[in-house]
């Protein structure tokens, strides 16, 4: 088989490897089976003549040859895509962004930023999807977004070590914070001790299911009971609201608090800062994209006071 004989299928199912990172993931993401991806990505790479992914007990990573049928893969269905939009009428390229967000940023500060871009840009088509930072960050090198929320901890590396490095911005940098069913004896005051936090019951968990103990309040000096698992925020809250334990949450999800809930800063220890980054490859932005990052940071700027890192 000749790589000019390559399929679209297996390409896109080659382009969700690359940036789910996971044969699985990638298999849910686009409704196939897991033998199904398997033996597309078993064609491409017998119609490369060279491996393309390289598979570790984490998942896959892109090799030499894997990085060169990416790029040129994004391009070729980057434009198959724009074909089919101009068809039927849609919104050309030049006025769509595609925007990958975090599950804490899709409750309330993206809800924000899209409401005002239909009045100030009714022109601009957001194609929105959500994802934890590593999934995002390798769309965003796969070229299949233009434009990421990601979050950031400390010590605050670069969320990759590719070069060029990604252009970065510092939407928001605040404190942890602690979300306590209101009928829970912590949630009296106005903040939580951190020594307070001993012998707890968490729910914990992400949105890739990568960290386990996403939730948990760091550097608890015991193995924290974990009562609950959820990938959800708004589950984990809904959790929290039934009294079934605590979760942390960053500042920003207060907003979106069901009732039952309390928000409360911790005290007692160092402060456990996160940053929201804004985040878009190397290139300069289309005006589009400038826009509708200016949305973002508008919608940080209403709901906090952004730092720059």
């Amino acid at each position: 088989m000749d790589f000019t004989d390559v399929s679209l299928t297996a390409l896109r199912v080659f382009r969700a490897v690359a940036e789910q990172g996971t044969f699985t993931a990638a298999a849910a993401s686009l409704g196939y089976t897991q033998s199904a991806v398997s033996r597309q990505i078993a064609a491409i790479e017998r119609a490369a003549g060279a491996e393309l992914l390289e598979r570790r007990r984490e998942g896959v990573r892109l090799t030499a040859a894997g990085r060169l049928v990416m790029r040129r893969a994004t391009v070729v269905l980057d434009e198959i895509d724009a074909t089919a939009r101009e068809l039927s009428g849609l919104p050309g390229q030049a006025a769509t962004v595609r925007l990958g967000w975090l599950p804490s940023s899709g409750a309330a500060l993206v809800p924000r930023a899209l409401a005002a871009l239909r009045h100030t840009d009714p022109g601009i088509q957001v194609v929105g999807r959500e994802g934890g930072t590593p999934a995002l960050v390798r769309a965003l090198r796969a070229g299949s977004l233009d434009l990421a929320l990601l979050a950031s901890a400390p010590p605050f590396r670069p969320p990759d070590t590719e070069s060029p490095p990604l252009a970065l911005q510092t939407l928001t940098e605040r404190a942890l914070c602690l979300a306590v069913p209101a009928t829970h004896p912590l949630a009296r005051g106005d903040f939580v001790d951190v020594a307070d936090l001993r012998g707890q019951r968490w729910i914990a968990g992400s949105a890739s299911g990568e960290d386990r103990l996403m939730g948990v309040w760091p550097g608890l000096d015991e193995r924290p009971e974990i009562a609950h698992t959820a990938r959800d925020w708004l589950a984990k809250l809904q959790l929290v609201a039934a009294g079934c334990g605590l979760t942390t949450v960053p500042a920003s999800l207060a907003p979106a608090a069901p009732q039952g809930v309390r928000i409360l800063p911790v005290r007692g220890g160092p402060q456990e800062q996160r940053r929201l980054l804004l985040a878009h490859p190397p290139q300069t932005p289309t005006e589009p994209l400038t826009r509708v990052a200016a949305a973002l940071r508008a919608a940080a700027l209403s709901s906090g006071t952004p730092e720059d890192s």
